[in-house]
């Protein structure tokens, strides 16, 4: 699915989160809003519920989208996952502003929507007066005389009210992690710093949040979350998720500088072994993939590259039918190839790589292949040149 030139692609782990979302609502929470609607009511607006539930996570991610790109930072895809969703963003930030409105923007989103379905709902007013006059039947009440769509619009509110709460947390990578980051930046003029900070205090949220989690397991009831295993165990793996995304974060901005005046020319690998289109496969297997530990090979024909043909495309192939199967049949074609040039810095190259899914890229400098630039090659001159360290905990 495409929306606004992105790409909305679904993870399969959304299953698990849709039918916990699904269960709980159809089983627990509607059975006690309405004892009279039968199993079918519920369970049907329970999953009308979690439908609605992604289509707002959705719309969050959107408004992240959106407003960076309005500020010079690209996105071209939005995961949804187990975890709600994920804007992957391009290219990071170059000043503060940008990253300050871009991340504040989808807790804002989630707001005005939650704020919006309560006030749809119209029990806003009624709710207020029944608890503030302590009347727990007036409000149950209330919740029962409401049909599947005030419910859906009443349920639908507070998930999202709950969720800008949450993301707008200072612990990062939390959108309020980010705008804290952000306004850190802005003071300091100085992003590794404001990134350890923010990194630092997102892991101390993660570590409650697991503590958290261990004590709902071993019984303990806690205001909101209440106790139980399997709450404890869905909140303390939220906390393992937002640690290792903190440290992640941190990391990947380390790699950024550490690489950021590199450029690739110094990394790639020269000269490469060429191949042409009509080779039969097992002529390339014998004769270059067993003798060199190049995995990537440019497809000529003559002075003109016609593509690039990888070990995992001969892997395809069974071995009884390479040799009567050519390199033009397995090849990726110049059109569907990414490539790099000699002048790019080493971290734009591995963030290319990283979210491409590939280990190598093509280096072209005015149509004639100047290199391989791979990704082991870059790991190889970060181990020796410094790694990466983590945050303090």
């Amino acid at each position: 699915m495409r929306i606004a030139g992105i790409d909305v692609t679904v993870d399969w782990s959304l299953l698990i989160i849709f039918a916990l979302i699904t269960t709980s609502l159809a089983s627990g929470l509607f059975p006690r809003w309405h004892p009279a609607w039968s199993a079918a009511t519920c369970w049907l607006t329970a999953l009308a519920a979690a439908v609605l539930f992604f289509t707002s996570v959705l719309a969050h991610e959107l408004s992240h989208s959106l407003v960076g790109r309005a500020n010079g930072i690209q996105v071209k895809r939005i995961t949804l996952f187990v975890f709600g969703g994920m804007a992957q963003m391009e290219n990071e930030p170059e000043r503060w502003p940008a990253e300050l409105w871009m991340a504040i923007a989808g807790p804002v989103t989630s707001l005005v929507i939650g704020v919006l379905c309560v006030l749809a709902a119209g029990i806003g007013a009624s709710a207020g007066a029944a608890a503030q006059a302590g009347s727990v039947p007036a409000l149950e009440q209330l919740l029962a005389g409401l049909d599947p769509g005030r419910t859906l619009l009443l349920w639908l509110g507070q998930i999202n009210i709950v969720l800008a709460i949450f993301n707008l947390v200072p612990a990062f990578p939390l959108d309020g992690g980010r705008v804290l980051r952000a306004i850190l930046w802005g003071v300091t003029r100085d992003l590794r710093r404001a990134t350890r900070f923010a990194s630092a205090l997102g892991q101390g949220f993660a570590w409650l949040l697991i503590a958290a989690g261990i004590a709902m397991l071993l019984g303990v009831s806690l205001p909101y979350f209440g106790s139980g295993a399997v709450n404890g165990i869905w909140l303390a793996f939220i906390g393992w998720f937002l640690n290792n995304a903190a440290l992640m974060s941190y990391r990947q901005l380390l790699t950024r500088e550490l690489l950021q005046d590199l450029p690739v020319r110094r990394l790639m690998l020269t000269p490469l072994e060429t191949v042409w289109p009509d080779m039969p496969l097992d002529m390339l297997v014998s004769n270059f993939l067993l003798r060199t530990d190049q995995r990537a090979f440019p497809v000529m024909e003559g002075e003109r590259l016609a593509g690039l043909v990888c070990q995992r495309d001969v892997e395809r192939i069974p071995a009884a039918q390479r040799h009567s199967t050519s390199v033009r049949e397995v090849m990726k074609p110049l059109d569907q190839i990414v490539v790099a040039h000699p002048g790019d810095h080493a971290s734009e190259v591995l963030g290319l790589l990283a979210q491409r899914d590939i280990n190598q890229v093509l280096v072209v400098e005015d149509g004639r292949v100047a290199g391989l630039a791979r990704r082991a090659d870059i790991l190889r001159w970060l181990a020796l040149h410094g790694s990466p360290k983590s945050p303090p905990g």
